[in-house]
């Protein structure tokens, strides 16, 4: 049982987050989507928007996405604080002042309009995006890892 106290290595935990992709498709005929939850939440929130995106959206046929990120977030929380040998800490220490929320607050309007601009988010795309050969997605996916790069190493230089 110690297993299920430690960090998963990436060649079982990748495969099995792989292999749920082609299981729900199979299986339901769905296909895997977190940020798309959002539009389903904004739905419930604005019943009433005047916003086509939002108004022409059935929250009914999708609720099943609602279920799964509930679940998700359950799962993290479950295995934050049930399942792991240390307290998992959720943000560095930095982030605990106004200026770290501030930055966080951008940050989340920046992941938010860049998910919705780009039609879906960094795992839609590389995840369910290229599981599906979907061009986009592999440009997509190509220009997250190219931009990951350049600021990871930018950065660095920056930083210096």
């Amino acid at each position: 049982m110690d297993w299920l106290f430690e960090t998963w290595p990436w060649y079982i935990a990748g495969p099995l987050i792989g292999l749920s992709v082609p299981l729900l498709l199979i299986l339901t005929g769905k296909t895997l989507g977190i940020s798309s939850s959002f539009r389903h939440w904004c739905s419930l929130a604005f019943p009433k928007s005047r916003l086509p995106y939002l108004k022409n959206n059935d929250v009914r046929q999708e609720s099943w996405n609602l279920v799964f990120v509930v679940g998700v977030l359950l799962g993290g929380f479950i295995a934050a604080n049930f399942l792991s040998a240390q307290p998992a800490q959720l943000l560095p220490q930095e982030y605990a002042s106004v200026e770290g929320v501030i930055k966080l607050f951008i940050g989340g309007i920046l992941v938010g309009f860049g998910t919705r601009y780009a039609d879906g988010c960094t795992s839609g795309h590389t995840i369910m995006g290229l599981s599906n050969l979907r061009l986009p997605s592999l440009i997509a996916s190509i220009s997250f890892f190219i931009g990951g790069l350049a600021m990871t190493w930018g950065g660095a230089l920056f930083a210096r």
